[in-house]
C-alpha cells in the first residue's frame, strides 16, 4: 500500500495514544479497515479480513511506537524512576502476585512492557547480587523467564513479553521470520522470471561485507529504469526508516553495484520515491513489467 504523506500522518496521529499490546492491535484492526479507498477527498479503510493493508497498519503502528519510546526512554531510566517502578512492583505483587502488575504498570506510565520487565529484572538482580547484572544474563532471562530465580517475577516478565507487540525477544523472532519469509518470496519470484542472481550469502562468500539481498547477474529495466540489485524490506517505508536505510545501505549499494530497486512489502510514503533518476527505485510489490536486455517482458 502506497500512502501520501498526508494519509500516513493521519494514521500516525491516530496511533499516538495506543499502548503496544495485542489487545490494542485487535482494536486497531476494527478501527482501521484493510483497504484504502478515495471518496470525496477522504480516505478510509474497509474491513476485508486479514490483508496486506492490515499488515501495513501494524508496521506503521510499530514504527511510530518505537519513535515514541526513543523520545521518552531517558525519563524511565533515571535512578528515581527505576526505584519508584520497583517499589510499585513489590507493592503490587505483595497484594496479588498473580495479577499482571508489571504489564499494567507499563501501560500506565506509557512504556513498552518488555522494556519495563527489563528495568525491574535488572533492579531485582542488582539487589540480589549487589552488582549490576551483565547484558547477556538479562537477555537470556528475558528469552527464557524460567531462568529467573523468582517465580513471581518470572511470571510477571513472561506476561510482559507475550503481550508486547513492539519490543522483546518474541517480537524480535517474529520480525526475523517475517523478513526471511519475504526474502524467500523474492527469491522465488526471481526464479519464476528466470532471472540470474547472486544472493547475500553468495556475495559475502565472495568477500563483500555490505550487500543487498540480491544482485542481478544481468541487469533489467523496471519502468524505464535500469536495475542491478534488489533489496527486500518487510516493513513500511516511512521518512525516518527510509532516510536511515538510504544513508546506511542504499547509497552504499548504489556506489558499489549501480542503480537498484527497494521493495517495501508493506508500502511506503509516496513522496519518498524521489530518487529514481539518481538510481534508487521504490516499489510496494514485485514489479510485473520487468524488461530484460533482449527487450522482452519477463
Amino acid at each position: 500500500m502506497i500512502l501520501t504523506k498526508a494519509q500516513y500522518e493521519e494514521i500516525a496521529q491516530c496511533l499516538v495514544s495506543v499502548p503496544p499490546t495485542r489487545q490494542s492491535l485487535r482494536k486497531l484492526k476494527q478501527r482501521f479497515p484493510s483497504s484504502v479507498h478515495e471518496h470525496s477527498n477522504k480516505w478510509w479503510l474497509i474491513t476485508q479480513g486479514k490483508s496486506q493493508s492490515q499488515a501495513t497498519l501494524l508496521s506503521i503502528f510499530s514504527q511510530e511506537y518505537q519513535k515514541h519510546i526513543k523520545r521518552t526512554h531517558a525519563k524511565h531510566h533515571t535512578p528515581e524512576a527505576i526505584e519508584s517502578y520497583y517499589q510499585r512492583y513489590l507493592n503490587g505483587v505483595g497484594k496479588n502476585g498473580a495479577a499482571p502488575v508489571l504489564l499494567e504498570l507499563a501501560n500506565e506510565v506509557d512504556y513498552a512492557p518488555s522494556l519495563m520487565a527489563r528495568i525491574i529484572l535488572e533492579r531485582f538482580l542488582q539487589g540480589r547480587e549487589q552488582t549490576p547484572p551483565s547484558k547477556s544474563v538479562i537477555n537470556n532471562m528475558l528469552r527464557d523467564p524460567s531462568q529467573i530465580p523468582d517465580g513471581v517475577l518470572a511470571n510477571q516478565v513472561y506476561q510482559c513479553i507475550v503481550n508486547d507487540c513492539c519490543y522483546g525477544p518474541l517480537v524480535d523472532c517474529i520480525k526475523h521470520a517475517i523478513g526471511y519469509e519475504h526474502e524467500v518470496l523474492l527469491r522465488d519470484l526471481l526464479l519464476k522470471k528466470n532471472l540470474s542472481f547472486l544472493d547475500e550469502d553468495q556475495l559475502r562468500a565472495k568477500g563483500y561485507d555490505k550487500t543487498p539481498d540480491f544482485i542481478l547477474q544481468v541487469p533489467v529495466a523496471v519502468e524505464g529504469h535500469i536495475i542491478h540489485w534488489i533489496e527486500s524490506k518487510a516493513s513500511f517505508g516511512d521518512e525516518c526508516s527510509h532516510h536511515a536505510y538510504l544513508h546506511g545501505q542504499f547509497w552504499s549499494y548504489w556506489n558499489r553495484f549501480g542503480p537498484g530497486l527497494v521493495i517495501y512489502w508493506y508500502g511506503f510514503i509516496q513522496e519518498l520515491d524521489c530518487n529514481r533518476e539518481r538510481g534508487i527505485l521504490l516499489k510496494a510489490c514485485f514489479p510485473t513489467d520487468i524488461v530484460t536486455l533482449c527487450h522482452s517482458t519477463a
